[in-house]
């Protein structure tokens, strides 16, 4: 049985922004003929430049994502994670370095134009509220990342380096 076909048919997908969450939920997907739901287009209302949608219609479209069957979730929003973790069958946390994050925010915003886990009719574009909840935000966020990992008993996986991350997607046949 490989790593991923121990994840189950519900996988949870953690890690800093910019850490290829969206990239592994759609590889995953493809592979598994499963459903990718990535939480920032649950989050944010398409067609806009990431305006928030209202609290509640974001958890309403939370709950409804993870009563599925099936499906591989990425993205964080921890305030709705222990729902999330009690459907989910299996674990993943992407735990690459701040500078890391902070380059693949800036390629993506000003090269990528049809990325995965894009938000629908909106085009990225380089902030600097983005930068900051990458440079200060997120390295609290990404030792409470690790707590959570280390606690959970579902199935898991932790690639901290680009190298790990690599190594499981040829492991797993992801790249085609």
């Amino acid at each position: 049985m490989s790593i991923l076909d121990s994840l189950g048919p519900r996988i949870c997908i953690l890690g800093p922004s910019n850490s290829g969450k969206s990239t592994l939920a759609e590889a995953i997907a493809r592979k598994r003929g499963i459903p990718a739901i990535h939480l920032d287009q649950l989050f944010h209302q398409p067609f806009t430049d990431w305006r928030p949608r209202p609290e509640a219609e974001f958890l309403h479209l939370h709950e409804e994502a993870i009563a599925q069957e099936k499906w591989v979730m990425e993205g964080n929003y921890t305030r709705c994670l222990a729902p999330r973790l009690e459907r989910a069958t299996g674990f993943i946390v992407l735990d690459v370095s701040t500078a890391l994050s902070l380059f693949r925010y800036v390629r993506r915003a000003w090269f990528e134009r049809d990325r995965r886990g894009a938000l629908e009719g909106s085009l990225d574009s380089v902030k600097w509220q983005m930068i900051h909840h990458i440079a200060v935000v997120t390295p609290p966020n990404r030792r409470r990342y690790v707590e959570i990992f280390e606690r959970i008993s579902l199935p898991k996986v932790r690639l901290a380096t680009t190298g790990e991350l690599n190594r499981f997607y040829r492991a797993e046949r992801l790249d085609g």
